[in-house]
């Protein structure tokens, strides 16, 4: 083979990252009210952006050619409507960014997204109360339906963490057992800090004794009666609780170190509540209405006659580099709007479709629902369908969710066709372990078998984790429970 230079012409395909497809990406990543904070920079930096007349209704394209503007107009204004055909989505290629697709963050290699702020920081340097509940409430139950509980009581906590909506007003709500949102609520109050989630102050001061190991029949009886602690009738206290001086101290030390407000070290206590972005009315009967929220739908205004004043001024060639420069930026903001609340209505409308049963008979008709599905059914890729749902929230009868809520787990069938809801899973281990008699109790590897046998095909653990979910004992304790309860 010979070793002397030579030339080869070789033809090879590459994903360019212009500042436009990065803008692009970005935008839709963001909620519309994160979309304001945005367009505000940018009517900083562009002269030709205006801000929109909100009484305007004509939607109007940025210009075609930047050489012929149309003077007639002073102002043309786009209104990015939810309505209508989605006939032109986003749809941007996984490969082009690097990006966790479950928690939304950006890679460096896009750069984008990191700009937008978090739709909980508006009213506070650090993160509210909402947002460090949110972080952890996905890993403290393994069912996704009591999540979507929890995560609906979380968004009705006071700024102190309290909750003071009644649980059978919620249950209404949600169309679920009162039982359910009462699962749930004990889920939500064993999260960081202790003491959200209680309803009184007494609940709140009872669940941190609880954590400190402290909760003993003395302390009870003294967090029952804080009236008597307010007004300082001690004497009595100490009869009641049965306790000499020193153990009374250390009880009234231990109740006055608790948080009785512990919602209030965390920030945003002043934020705004969350704005929906799309809105969802009508029924399965008559259809069902999806819409973009236009309260919040940025509007903007392209200045064509300032365009062309300016233009008219502009001698060198210099100046009107910069002015052409300035004009394509408006265009690219213009359409990669417009697209955005395309690709935003053509998902959620996708969604809808998807759970439906939610949207008629409420959270126990969840299914399971990935990412990956909404996908392939309107044609884009997982990755665009990611940044669509993220930081987006839905308002419909039933209350305002985000988006990522209509994405629930499910358990593979045995027959390989299909998922079922975990949720559904958890029901017939309940209903097995209602039946199961004193002396023939159910151990987990028969509970696997049963399950089988019914279509589910679960491992030993996820069944132990699921019993264990909906407090349903091992089975000796179950054992020793339902004797006793024979005995009785």
């Amino acid at each position: 083979m010979g070793l002397a230079p030579r030339l080869d012409l070789r033809q090879t395909q590459s994903l360019t990252m212009t500042p436009q497809l990065q803008q692009a990406i970005k935008l839709l990543a963001l909620s519309n009210l994160e979309i304001e904070t945005f367009i505000g920079e940018a009517l900083e930096s562009n002269p030709l952006l205006e801000a929109g007349d909100l009484r305007s209704e004509a939607p109007v394209a940025a210009p075609d050619a930047p050489d012929e503007p149309r003077p007639e107009p002073t102002a043309d204004e786009l209104i990015l409507r939810g309505q209508g055909e989605a006939d032109a989505p986003l749809d941007i290629d996984p490969t082009a960014l690097d990006r966790d697709r479950d928690t939304g963050d950006w890679g460096a290699a896009g750069s984008a997204g990191a700009e937008g702020p978090d739709i909980g920081e508006r009213g506070g340097d650090g993160p509210t109360l909402a947002q460090h509940l949110e972080t952890q409430v996905g890993a403290a139950s393994d069912d996704a339906r009591l999540v979507f509980i929890a995560r609906h009581l979380i968004n009705l906590l006071d700024e102190a963490g309290y909750l003071h909506t009644s649980l059978r007003e919620v249950a209404e709500d949600l169309d679920v057992p009162l039982a359910r949102v009462e699962e749930a609520l004990a889920v939500v109050q064993t999260l960081d800090p202790t003491g959200v989630g209680a309803r009184t102050l007494a609940e709140c001061l009872a669940l941190q004794a609880r954590e400190a190991d402290r909760y003993d029949p003395c302390m009870a009886r003294l967090i029952e009666n804080l009236e008597l602690v307010s007004r300082g009738e001690f004497a009595r206290l100490k009869r009641m609780c049965e306790v000499d001086d020193e153990d009374f101290a250390d009880m009234l030390a231990e109740l006055r170190g608790y948080d009785p407000k512990p919602g209030l070290r965390f920030g945003g206590g002043e934020s705004a509540p969350v704005v929906p972005d799309v809105l969802v009315t009508g029924d399965a009967e008559r259809g069902w209405d999806i819409a973009l929220n236009q309260a919040t739908l940025p509007r903007l205004v392209l200045n064509r006659s300032y365009y062309v004043e300016l233009r008219s001024c502009c001698a060198d060639k210099l100046s009107r580099g910069w002015l052409g420069e300035k004009l394509a930026d408006a265009r690219a903001l213009v359409k990669a709007l417009d697209q955005r609340q395309k690709t935003i209505l053509k998902v959620a409308s996708e969604i809808v479709r998807q759970q439906e049963g939610f949207f008629r008979r409420g959270v126990s008709q969840l299914k399971p629902l990935t990412l990956r599905t909404v996908a392939e059914a309107i044609g884009m890729h997982e990755s665009t369908v990611s940044r669509v749902t993220s930081n987006k929230y839905l308002t419909c009868k039933r209350g305002t969710f985000e988006l990522k809520y209509f994405f629930t787990s499910g358990i593979a069938s045995t027959d390989g066709e299909g998922a079922v809801s975990a949720e559904t899973v958890k029901a017939e281990i309940r209903a097995l372990c209602d039946a199961e008699s004193p002396d023939d109790i159910l151990s987990d590897d028969k509970l696997v078998e049963l399950l089988r046998a019914k279509g589910f095909d679960l491992a030993r653990r996820t069944v132990a984790k699921y019993r264990e979910a909906i407090g349903i004992g091992s089975s000796v304790q179950r054992r020793r429970q339902k004797r006793l309860a024979r005995v009785a």
